[in-house]
């Protein structure tokens, strides 16, 4: 019996529908490959097939299996390099190599399976650096002090060591001194040109990844999809500056180190608690008290010390993601437009 007609079926189903979506034919063949033909076929196909229904989109077993099928790739192994990009290989050849790897490396696969994939998206911080910008714009001459939950390698709290283009007009620092420039599509008036200076970078994560630890680099980079080589070049480049600039992520629960972040107060600055696809994580009771003492530190700020809550999360509106900023003093709540998820395009609505 195969995956299909599974709820665990339909949940790589529709992983290979968001991969197709976001410009990865390669993948999403991989994820209906293992609807069509995992069967019997070991530990691995075990563990797929038993996934807890309830688990299903929060884990994303099936973001998990391509990782860890990537990972064998990028360390080499035969079978699966012989047919993954830049490689070419019908499908019958490559779920042979699959096979063989469901059998030859089980262990691995299984102990990769055990952990949430991590992309650390760089080019979200196109949707980011405009937003930040609205806020220096709003809070003239303070700078930021930034708290991102879910900051897994802490590349986009670098985003204003990055170069963009909007609608062809430059922002950032020189080209010639950024790693590389993101240039999404760009629907909107552009954004404001604000001087953007930030005092502090902090971030939190369940499971942190060190910029400057080779083992942690290749996890990371194996998540993401084997035939999306622009991503993969452009996440090398934002981990060696994150490694220049000694990026450090917090390991921690998202809601006991937002209390701790928010127990400080910033004089002469603009505190920002922000995240990107990482909220919908939380159970939803979780998400209710982070919300409520964002806005309980959001009564104690004032002009002088403003409290700013900035999101790119998935909602039922689509296309891709919601950008949403609230504004402390006052709690006035903005809809800054929405981004793709993995930052390709920006509809910028303010």
């Amino acid at each position: 019996m195969t995956l299909a007609g599974t709820p665990i079926g339909a949940a790589f189903e529709r992983q290979a529908k968001a991969c197709d979506e976001l410009g990865s034919p390669f993948t999403a063949r991989v994820c209906r490959l293992a609807v069509e033909r995992l069967e019997h076929q070991g530990a691995v196909a075990d563990m797929i097939r038993t996934w807890p229904v309830e688990r299903a989109v929060v884990d994303a077993p099936a973001l998990r299996f391509c990782g860890a099928l990537h990972a064998l790739r990028r360390q080499g192994w035969a079978s699966i390099s012989a047919v993954y990009p830049p490689a070419s290989a019908s499908d019958d050849d490559l779920w042979s190599a699959i096979a063989t790897a469901l059998t030859e490396h089980a262990g691995f696969i299984a102990e990769r399976m055990q952990s949430a994939p991590q992309t650390n998206e760089v080019r979200r911080s196109a949707a980011l650096f405009p937003a930040f910008a609205e806020i220096a714009d709003r809070f003239p001459g303070k700078p930021l002090v930034l708290s991102e939950i879910g900051a897994s390698a802490g590349l986009n709290l670098l985003f204003d060591r990055y170069a963009y283009r909007f609608a062809g007009m430059h922002y950032g620092p020189a080209e010639d001194v950024a790693p590389f420039t993101i240039a999404p599509q760009w629907q909107g008036r552009r954004p404001a040109h604000a001087e953007i200076s930030v005092r502090e970078r902090a971030g939190c994560d369940l499971n942190p990844l060190r910029a400057d630890n080779p083992d942690d680099c290749e996890r990371l980079l194996s998540y993401i999809w084997a035939d999306q080589t622009d991503r993969i070049e452009r996440t090398e480049k934002a981990l060696a500056l994150a490694r220049k600039y000694r990026v450090h992520v917090e390991k921690n629960d998202a809601l006991q180190w937002l209390a701790e972040r928010l127990d400080t107060r910033r004089e002469d600055a603009v505190h920002v608690v922000y995240h990107t696809i990482a909220w919908q994580y939380l159970p939803a009771a979780a998400q209710r008290e982070g919300l409520d003492m964002i806005a309980a530190a959001g009564g104690r700020a004032s002009r002088d010390a403003p409290l700013c809550h900035l999101a790119m999360e998935a909602d039922d509106k689509g296309p891709g993601a919601a950008l949403t900023l609230v504004v402390y003093p006052g709690g006035e709540a903005h809809t800054l437009g929405r981004a793709d998820f993995h930052g390709r395009w920006i509809d910028w609505q303010l």
